[in-house]
């Protein structure tokens, strides 16, 4: 197959979340409380179903990626490796922490969570939870318990356009005032460190997860490295953001026209700015703004029009 599959949002309510992917993004939102739309998802607490091309409408993507695996250039077993949101922080969220691989899977029976951000739009004075001055476990420990938050954490003021690597291990928080786009592992385990005392909507404080918390986390905190390169052309240029073992991310900016080689499997893509065209083959296919859709393993160029943004990532293993 050489043409695109795009996939519906699903929408997640949170404690957190606000109403800016109706303003902003032009989803029709069930509430003003709306954290995240999971764009590309074959997770079960949200799945993505497919919207086309026809043949194979109505799929779930889970479902898609096991009983079509040529699309994906047929990849080892195991589920879908990547999940896309857009998160819309109205409040600060959760002071948290994820597992690597082997710690999710023997506790809580997925894969751990790997992550990376894109910020869309900040307030002025955002900022973000990023790492902590905890040397060991045991201080970290310690500076919980007397809640010396302020010389625990680490903050970051941040801006639209930012990119922040977060692999598995880092203390980290999305701050109010903040919409990122986040590429990140096929997984939903987060342990919470700090809640700011909130209380959820059966009046009970959300649990936390000490423990875990520590047992996953690193120490010393040291900010991971990623890579930006930039390959200009003339009406646009790709950003080359991060490669790790798990995914790569990308940013298409396209001011006119932008070609773009594809030599991995398969690719996904969300249009975060603008709008414009997909050209495969002399095919073309209206791009808007929150579109969503994965490049088939056959697909090794486009062609994008227009004037528009699109985040793009593809899976490594």
């Amino acid at each position: 197959m050489k043409e695109p599959i795009f996939l519906a949002t699903v929408l997640q309510e949170k404690i957190w979340g606000g109403n800016r992917l109706a303003s902003q993004f032009k989803m029709d939102l069930p509430s003003d409380k709306v954290g995240e739309a999971w764009v590309i998802s074959a997770h079960p607490n949200g799945i993505s179903r497919v919207i086309s091309p026809k043949s194979i409408a109505g799929l779930g993507l889970d479902q898609l990626y096991t009983e079509h695996a040529e699309l994906f250039g047929n990849p080892s077993q195991g589920p879908f490796p990547l999940l896309v949101k857009i998160l819309d922080a109205a409040e600060d969220l959760s002071v948290q922490v994820h597992p690597d691989d082997q710690y999710g899977l023997e506790r809580e029976g997925e894969l751990g969570k790997t992550e990376c951000w894109y910020v869309i739009a900040a307030d002025p004075g955002a900022k973000i939870v990023y790492g902590h001055k905890a040397q060991n476990k045991q201080e970290f420990l310690e500076m919980i318990e007397a809640e010396r938050w302020s010389d625990l954490l680490t903050q970051v003021p941040v801006k639209a356009g930012d990119f922040f690597y977060v692999p598995h291990g880092t203390i980290h928080a999305i701050g109010g005032g903040i919409m990122i786009l986040e590429t990140q592992q096929n997984s939903d385990t987060t342990y919470r460190v700090y809640d700011y005392d909130r209380i959820d909507k059966s009046g009970q404080l959300r649990p936390l997860h000490i423990e875990d918390s520590a047992a996953v986390t690193r120490f010393p905190h040291t900010d991971p490295s990623s890579m930006t390169k930039s390959y200009p052309q003339a009406e646009g240029q790709v950003i080359h953001y991060l490669t790790n073992d798990l995914f790569s991310v990308y940013q298409w900016q396209v001011q006119g026209s932008l070609l773009v080689d594809l030599p991995k499997a398969y690719y996904l893509a969300t249009v975060i700015e603008g709008q414009g065209w997909l050209e495969i083959e002399g095919q073309r296919y209206s791009l808007d703004l929150a579109d969503s859709f994965i490049l088939p393993h056959e697909v090794d160029q486009i062609r994008i029009e227009g004037n528009l943004r699109l985040i793009a990532s593809n899976p490594e293993n």
